[in-house]
C-alpha cells in the first residue's frame, strides 16, 4: 500500500510497525536513531526537549524526520535535570545535577528527589509536589536554598512537570516527570537589592516609613514570650523632628539640608546602638519623611528607658554639625510614648506619638514630652466639642443665663450680662471657657454669637414689656473679634434690634481689650457704626492686655470693665492681705475713664469690703457673686423692681 492510499489507520497512540519514511544518505543524520515513545531513547528525547524549552512543558513530541540523540543533549545540558518516577525516585539524572549535588549521576538513581532537594521541608510544598507525581496537577515550582559542594549557598528554582507524551487516562499517574533546577541566586540578589532600596531612605540610608511600619506591625503582632526576647511585652517610640529645618533648606539649599539629615541620622543611630548595649531588645531608627525621625524600641523596659533615650538624643543633637566647612546648630522636639504592646495598634501608637510631638513643639521646642493620657483626654474632648459645635446650635443645645450689673452707689440692678451655656448631651452643662475659644478657632462663633445676640435682645425686650413701670435693663453681650471680621455685625445688630424692638441704647457689646486695642480698617469702622447707631461699646477685661490708653481717646468706647484680678487685690476679709498697688491702679483708671466720659464696671466683686472700697473709689457698676451668680431669666424678672442688692 502506498503512503497516499486510503486504508485502515492505526489506533490513536499506536506506533505503526513500518511507517517511517525512507531516509536517504544525503538527509541522514548520524544521531537520528529514534526509539518508540516508551523506550529509554524516548525519555532522553523528552528531557532534551525540556532543556530546549527551558521547562518541561511541551516536551516529548517525537517528530518524524528529526533524528537527534536527545540522551546526549540531556547529559550535556548545563541545567540540572532528572527524570523522576511517580514515587519520587530518580530514574536518570544528568551531569549538571550530579555536579550540583556532589555525586555521580548514576549514584543518584533510585534516590528520593525530594530528600536531595529539600522539597518535603513544609507540608504545603510537599503536597503540591506529590500531586504532580500522581498526575493530578500539571506543574509544580518552588524555591529552595541549597548548599553547593564547594561550600557556597545558592538559591534554586525547582520545577516539576509531567512528561507531555503521557496519554490521558488512568495510567497517567504512573508515568515519570521531568525535574529541573535553575540557579536564581543572581535574580534573588537583585531582588534583595531592589527591596533594600525600596525600604530605605536614599539620603540617610535609614529604614524608611514603609519598613518602619512593617517592623512596628510585626512587633505589635508578636505575642510576648516569657522565655523569648519579649519578656516585658511593652513597646516604646521616640518620634522627633528638627526645629527650624526648613530655614536651613531655604537659606543654604537642599544639598546642605540633605547632609544635615544624614549627619542627624548617624547620631541617632549611635544613640540607639548605645542604648542597645545597656538594655535588652532592639531599636530601629527610621526616617519617616522630611525632617521626621523615629526610634522604635521593640522590647521596652519601661518609661525610664524611653525618657533616657530622648535625653541622650537631645544632648547628641545639641552639638554643632560641621558640614563642608559650615557649622550648624539644630535642636529637636521629641514625643515619647511607652505602653504595653497588647491592645495597641500601629495607628494608635503613631497618633499618640504625633500628639505628644505637637505638645513638645507647643511647650517651647528643643525638648521631649511624655504622652499624658489625661492631657490627651482633654484634647479628645476638645475635638469632640469642635466637631459637634455647629450642629449643636441648630439643635438648640445652648441656653443663656444672666448675671446682674448693679449700681455701686445704690445696689439697684441696672443691666445684665448674657452668658451662654452649652447643655451638652454627653458632657453636661459647659461654661463658656470650655467652648468659646473652640468656636472662635473654627469660625462657628459667628453663628453662635448671632444666636446669643438675638436671644438676649429678645429677652431684654420681654422684661421691658413685662415691667413697663420699671426702668428698663440694658443687656450686655460678648462679641468675638472674628464676628467683626467674618460677618456683617453692623447689619446683624440693626436687623435684630428692628426685629425685637429693643432700643439701641439698651444694648451693650463687650469686646476684649486685645481685640479692641489696635483696631483699624473694618473693625474700627464697624465699632464706629455701632456707636453711631446708639449701641454702647465696652472693653472687657481692661488692664490685662495692651493697656494703651491713647486708644481710648479715639475709639468709640463707652464703658471700661476692670479685670477681676485687680478687684481681688481689694480683699480685707477672710485673712486676705490687700494690695495697695492694685488699689492705686484701679483708682487711677477710674479717674482717667471718668475724665474721658466713660463709665467703669468692676468684675468679680465677691465681698462687702471690695464693694465698699470700689464704691469709694468711684466705680459706677459692679458685677460678681456678692450680688448674684448667673441665673435663669425668670430669676432676673424677680429682681426687677426688688430694690437694692446692696449688702
Amino acid at each position: 500500500m502506498s503512503e497516499t492510499s486510503e486504508g485502515p489507520r492505526p489506533p490513536a497512540g499506536a506506533t505503526p510497525p513500518t511507517a517511517r519514511p525512507p531516509v536517504t544518505e544525503r538527509h541522514k543524520d548520524p544521531a537520528s536513531a529514534r526509539a518508540g515513545s516508551g523506550s529509554a531513547d524516548g525519555i532522553a528525547h523528552m528531557a532534551g526537549d525540556g532543556l530546549a524549552g527551558g521547562t518541561a512543558a511541551g516536551i516529548g513530541r517525537s517528530e518524524p524526520g528529526r533524528g537527534t540523540d536527545y540522551r546526549a543533549v540531556f547529559r550535556a545540558a548545563t541545567l540540572p535535570m532528572a527524570v523522576v518516577d511517580h514515587e519520587g525516585l530518580i530514574l536518570t539524572a544528568n551531569d549538571a545535577l550530579g555536579t550540583l549535588l556532589g555525586a555521580a549521576p548514576a549514584a543518584l538513581t533510585a534516590q528520593s528527589a525530594s530528600d536531595l532537594l529539600d522539597v518535603s521541608s513544609d507540608g504545603r510544598t510537599w503536597h503540591a509536589y506529590r500531586e504532580v507525581l500522581r498526575g493530578r496537577r500539571s506543574r509544580f515550582r518552588c524555591t529552595r536554598r541549597l548548599k553547593h559542594p564547594d561550600g557556597r549557598s545558592l538559591w534554586a528554582e525547582i520545577t516539576v512537570a509531567p512528561m507531555p507524551q503521557t496519554p490521558p487516562g488512568p495510567s497517567a499517574g504512573s508515568c515519570p516527570v521531568l525535574l529541573s533546577v535553575a540557579d536564581i541566586s543572581d535574580r534573588r540578589e537583585l531582588q534583595k537589592r531592589l527591596h533594600h532600596l525600596e525600604m530605605h531612605d536614599p539620603v540617610t540610608r535609614l529604614p524608611n516609613r514603609t519598613l518602619f511600619f512593617e517592623r512596628l506591625s510585626a512587633a505589635l503582632q508578636t505575642p510576648p514570650d516569657q522565655e523569648g526576647p519579649r519578656r516585658h511585652g511593652r513597646i516604646g517610640l521616640c518620634y522627633l523632628d528638627l526645629d527650624g529645618f526648613k530655614a536651613v533648606n531655604d537659606t543654604m539649599g537642599h544639598r546642605v539640608g540633605d547632609r544635615l539629615l544624614a549627619a542627624v541620622a548617624a547620631r541617632l543611630t549611635d544613640c540607639a546602638e548605645q542604648e542597645n548595649q545597656h538594655r535588652t531588645g532592639a531599636s530601629l531608627v527610621a526616617r519617616l519623611g522630611g525632617d521626621e525621625f523615629a526610634i522604635l524600641v521593640e522590647e521596652s523596659a519601661g518609661t525610664q528607658q524611653l525618657t533616657d533615650l530622648a535625653r541622650a538624643v537631645l544632648t547628641a543633637l545639641q552639638k554643632p554639625f560641621d558640614l563642608a566647612g559650615q557649622r550648624l546648630a539644630v535642636s529637636a522636639s521629641i514625643g515619647v510614648v511607652e505602653r504595653a504592646a497588647a491592645g495597641t495598634s500601629a495607628t494608635g501608637l503613631m497618633q499618640a506619638a504625633d500628639t505628644t510631638l505637637y505638645w513638645a513643639k507647643a511647650d517651647g521646642k528643643a525638648r521631649w514630652t511624655l504622652f499624658d493620657p489625661e492631657r490627651n483626654a482633654h484634647r479628645m474632648t476638645r475635638q469632640a466639642l469642635s466637631s459637634t459645635l455647629r450642629p449643636a446650635v441648630e439643635r438648640g443645645e445652648f441656653t443663656i443665663e444672666y448675671q446682674p450689673l448693679v449700681g455701686m452707689a445704690d445696689g439697684v440692678v441696672r443691666g445684665v450680662e448674657a452668658l451662654v451655656r452649652w447643655n451638652h448631651p454627653q458632657f453636661g452643662m459647659l461654661a463658656p471657657n470650655r467652648f468659646v475659644a473652640i468656636a472662635e478657632e473654627d469660625g462657628s462663633i459667628v453663628q453662635l454669637g448671632r444666636w446669643v445676640l438675638q436671644s438676649a435682645c429678645r429677652q431684654a425686650r420681654r422684661w421691658q414689656l413685662d415691667h413697663p413701670t420699671e426702668p428698663p435693663l440694658f443687656i450686655s453681650v460678648n462679641v468675638a473679634v472674628r464676628q467683626v471680621w467674618d460677618s456683617d455685625l453692623v447689619t446683624d445688630v440693626a436687623e435684630i434690634l428692628a426685629e425685637t424692638g429693643l432700643a439701641p441704647g439698651l444694648l451693650q457689646l463687650e469686646l476684649t481689650e486685645s481685640a479692641v486695642m489696635g483696631s483699624a480698617g473694618r473693625p474700627l469702622e464697624a465699632l464706629q457704626a455701632l456707636s453711631d447707631m446708639g449701641v454702647r461699646i465696652a472693653i472687657d477685661d481692661f488692664g490685662t492686655g495692651y493697656s494703651n490708653l491713647a486708644y481710648l481717646s479715639r475709639l468709640p468706647v463707652s464703658v471700661l470693665k476692670l479685670d477681676g484680678s485687680f478687684v481681688r487685690g481689694f480683699r480685707y476679709d477672710d485673712g486676705a492681705h490687700p494690695s495697695p498697688a492694685d488699689e492705686t491702679i484701679v483708682e487711677a483708671m477710674v479717674q482717667l475713664a471718668h475724665r474721658l466720659g466713660l463709665t467703669v464696671t468692676a468684675e468679680c466683686v465677691e465681698t462687702v469690703g471690695q464693694a465698699e472700697r470700689l464704691r469709694r473709689i468711684g466705680c459706677d457698676t459692679g458685677q460678681g457673686w456678692l450680688y448674684s451668680r448667673a441665673v435663669a431669666p425668670e430669676r432676673i424678672a424677680e429682681l426687677i423692681g426688688a430694690g437694692s442688692l446692696q449688702r
